[in-house]
């Protein structure tokens, strides 16, 4: 039997490791630099456990908090991005969790009035990035993954919507390689007939969140921990 040598440490580059020192210390500009860095592969691993845009960026949000108010107890153990993922994913596992033992879809309106700093519900405006027929593609790829069973949809979403590597989803999720390839096979599988032959580099844009929600919830988070500026 062949064993898998343990990978080493991940070590922050200089640039990176100053930025984290920065953020840790509170200062707006670094926090953001890194929210900004991130915001979009959270949010995707978030909305894969969630399946509701709503719950997501609430959830990201309370992500955030956590992540940046430890911030100062990062080690470099792990890549930065993927110890922001495993607080992402455990938040919103955490909600899922508690959702499904109040039997109830949305959280309680007390939750929504716990900290929580609501975003406004305009129509966003046109974006001209994104045309009709994109849209349409994307809807249905979301709508297919959204249907996925649990364990399947967010070896989906990590490998084929965020891009993650075999390597890199097994870490991130605590699983052995081989059963992220089962696992991806068996999602491509079910939904092949539907969406395999569109989601090439259509996926990558697939539950976006850059842009306007990015920073709306970054001064959200900013706001949530007191930091001006």
């Amino acid at each position: 039997m062949r064993h898998t040598r343990p990978a080493p440490a991940a070590v922050p580059e200089p640039a990176e490791a100053e930025l984290i020192r920065r953020a840790a210390a509170r200062e707006a500009p670094a926090i953001r630099a890194i929210m900004q860095t991130y915001n979009q592969r959270l949010y995707r691993l978030v909305r894969g456990i969630l399946r509701n845009d709503a719950d997501a960026e609430e959830v990201l949000q309370d992500a955030w908090v956590r992540a940046l108010t430890a911030l100062d107890r990062f080690q470099g153990d792990a890549a930065l991005a993927t110890w922001l993922s495993r607080i992402a994913i455990n938040t919103a596992l955490m909600r899922l969790r508690a959702a499904r033992r109040q039997k109830r879809q949305a959280p309680p309106a007390e939750a929504r009035d716990s900290g929580v700093i609501p975003f406004p519900h305009a129509a966003p405006s046109p974006d001209p990035e994104r045309m009709m027929a994109q849209h349409q593609i994307l809807a249905f790829v979301e709508a297919a993954a959204d249907g996925l069973p649990d364990g399947l949809r967010l070896v989906f979403v990590a490998r084929v919507v965020e891009g993650l590597s075999q390597a890199e989803t097994a870490e991130l999720l605590g699983l052995p390689e081989a059963t992220v390839k089962t696992r991806l096979h068996r999602a491509r599988r079910q939904i092949r007939s539907h969406v395999e032959a569109q989601i090439g580099p259509v996926a990558l844009e697939a539950f976006p969140f850059a842009g306007r929600r990015c920073a709306r919830l970054t001064e959200a988070v900013l706001a949530r921990l007191g930091i001006a500026g």
